[in-house]
């Protein structure tokens, strides 16, 4: 990639498209090295949302989950919800937040394991999926909730729609 060619075209030898170069690494300084590039797939998509919006939207679903670490120690399988924000997504499709009870003992919440027909193991897979959704669109989710499957129909919300909340203090 030679300087001032980011953002041009990456094509395959029969000349498709298939990415947008972005970035090189070179350790001398020239155009010789590793270059980087985003998928057109993902472009195409991005493309479509600037024509139609005026900017790049992103879908939420309003949660806050735990660590895949700490869910694996858990021995769970998904995404465990630790927070549903007050009338986002997640929380008008019911979802189950983690809590405590009066003796101050952990209540796990709801554990996402699919979301619109697709496996969710982890955070990547969750994040996968959320990326080739859109803004505004309903969606399946499966969640254990304890020993029960539960399905779920969300309504994606637009990252911009979030409330900035203020730091503490």
């Amino acid at each position: 990639i030679n300087p001032g060619n980011s953002g041009g075209p990456l094509l395959d030898s029969s000349g498709r498209l298939i990415g947008i170069n972005t970035a090189i690494y070179s350790n001398s300084g020239t155009s010789s090295g590793v270059g980087f590039a985003l998928p057109s797939d993902m472009v195409s998509g991005i493309v479509e949302q600037i024509i139609k919006y005026g900017r790049v939207t992103r879908p939420i679903m309003g949660i806050t989950f735990a660590p895949d670490a700490a869910v694996e120690q858990l021995g769970l399988g998904g995404v465990l919800v630790l927070d549903a924000r007050e009338n986002g997504p997640a929380w008008r499709a019911g979802v189950k937040a983690t809590s405590r009870d009066q003796a101050g003992r952990l209540i796990l919440g709801d554990v996402i394991v699919e979301m619109d027909g697709a496996l969710i193991r982890n955070s990547t897979d969750l994040y996968r999926t959320l990326d080739k959704l859109s803004v505004g669109q309903e969606i399946a989710l499966k969640v254990m909730r304890g020993e029960n499957k539960v399905d779920l129909r969300l309504t994606l919300d637009d990252l911009k729609d979030l409330p900035q909340q203020l730091p503490a203090g």
